[in-house]
């Protein structure tokens, strides 16, 4: 029978996992496995299983992402300061590798499944994965086992509040560390966006042949070679629903600035609707960094271009977004807040039993502020758009005159932010001359 209730809900009190009846693969007699579909804020839709045997008294639990694969893959880093840090919730994706850094102890992607669980619940694991086996390899290598004693001697005392650095690395980019700062950047968690390597793509399933949009674009430049193509069209995946769409593509040569690239998606199952931009062109020697002065209601109809390395801040309100934060977009100033209030409406971890009752008044109050800067009710705030591989654009009002409330500055990138955005490797002259 057809229903319209969706599949994937919010996590409540009321909300009742599914059973069925499944194969116990240590006594090989019937239990019961539960799922439950639900969503993290602001993260992605999981479906949590849980297995357990009546007859042998066998337990497993674990997680799967149901959503789709970010375009690129993450590192997650947390700087782990003392025991309040052990209970941050981390959402560890099937994919996803861990390293304690200053152990140099990798625990790969295939040897556990994905986990819902906290910092210090993933160091349990780790500490209960080592010890498996310990006696036994006490009589037949002694040195190793004094080598794996060690290790777990020290995530002992991480326990206790030793600190101590964690990274999660994975290239589906479904893992997840609290931030206990929101709506603010943490000083203690590190995110860096990657391009997936061929293997990594392999790794996930995803084609490593050409893209159906270059492919797209190319079958579109040959049949007209002579002008540039007004919209293209690509077949793609719904990111929320998952069904078959179409991705619509435009070239746009904007004025004094660039060319860019404009995506846009519109789902006809579930009526998702979402545009990217990305810029086009050579990387830039320098940043930019852009300053407006809202001073008027109009200030929040200039056209605003926010490629997907940009950061964006109003230090009046405490807003903070770290580069990569909603991606490119192509809007209004106004635009661009009320989507960044739809965004963090649902941040993860800020609602429910996890965020306390001081945390959720902060937040409900930032919340409220942005909301007051969207509608034009509070002016004087000023909007810094960071980006630097300077692909952003913000409308000048007086142009070709120089705009009295918008300052615009360019600067030298430091070593960390070409590392992040992979330039430091990167030999544009001369490359032929390698071996």
């Amino acid at each position: 029978m057809a229903t319209n209730e969706p599949l994937f809900v919010d996590l409540h009190d009321n909300t009742k996992p599914t059973e069925i009846e499944s194969l116990c693969m240590k006594c090989e007699e019937m239990g019961t496995t539960r799922f439950l579909f639900t969503k993290i804020p602001h993260f992605k839709e999981i479906i949590v299983m849980a297995f357990e045997c009546p007859h042998c008294g066998f337990r497993n639990n674990e997680l799967q992402s149901a959503g789709a694969f970010n375009e690129k893959g993450e590192t997650v880093t947390l700087k782990v300061h003392g025991k309040e840090d052990l209970d941050r919730q981390l959402v560890k994706s099937d994919y996803a590798s861990v390293r304690f850094e200053e152990l140099e102890v990798d625990i790969p992607a295939n040897r556990r499944r994905g986990l819902l669980t906290t910092v210090e619940g993933l160091l349990s694991n780790a500490i209960e994965d080592l010890s498996e086996g310990q006696s036994v390899r006490k009589h037949m290598d002694e040195q190793l086992h004094n080598k794996i004693q060690s290790i777990i001697d020290t995530m002992e005392t991480y326990r206790e509040g030793e600190p101590f650095t964690l990274t999660l690395d994975d290239p589906s980019g479904n893992s997840y560390i609290e931030n206990r700062c929101l709506p603010a950047q943490d000083p203690q968690l590190a995110l860096r966006w990657y391009v997936r390597t061929p293997e990594q793509n392999a790794e996930l399933g995803l084609g490593t042949d050409q893209s159906a949009a270059d492919q797209a674009l190319e079958n579109q430049q040959h049949d007209h070679p002579d002008d540039v193509p007004e919209v293209l069209t690509f077949p793609a995946n719904c990111s929320h629903c998952q069904a078959p769409s179409e991705t619509n593509m435009h070239i746009l040569d904007i004025p004094h600035f660039k060319e860019v690239v404009i995506m846009a998606t519109n789902c006809d199952h579930c009526g998702y609707k979402n545009n990217e931009v990305k810029a086009g062109g050579p990387i830039s020697d320098k940043g930019k960094r852009i300053t407006l002065k809202i001073t008027d209601a109009e200030d929040l109809s200039r056209d605003i271009l926010k490629s997907e390395t940009c950061g964006l801040s109003i230090p009046e309100i405490n807003l903070e977004l770290t580069p990569g934060t909603l991606g490119g977009r192509f809007t209004t100033v106004e635009g661009l807040l009320r989507q960044v209030h739809t965004e963090l409406e649902g941040r993860a971890f800020s609602h429910g039993d996890s965020s306390t009752e001081d945390a959720k008044k902060t937040w409900t109050s930032f919340l409220h502020n942005l909301n007051e800067v969207a509608d034009g009710n509070r002016l004087d705030v000023t909007l810094i758009v960071d980006d630097p591989l300077a692909n952003s654009y913000l409308q000048n009002l007086y142009a070709p005159d120089d705009d009295p409330e918008m300052t615009i500055e360019e600067y030298e990138r430091d070593f960390d932010t070409n590392e992040s955005l992979g330039l430091n490797d990167m030999k544009t002259e001369n490359y032929e001359a390698t071996a």
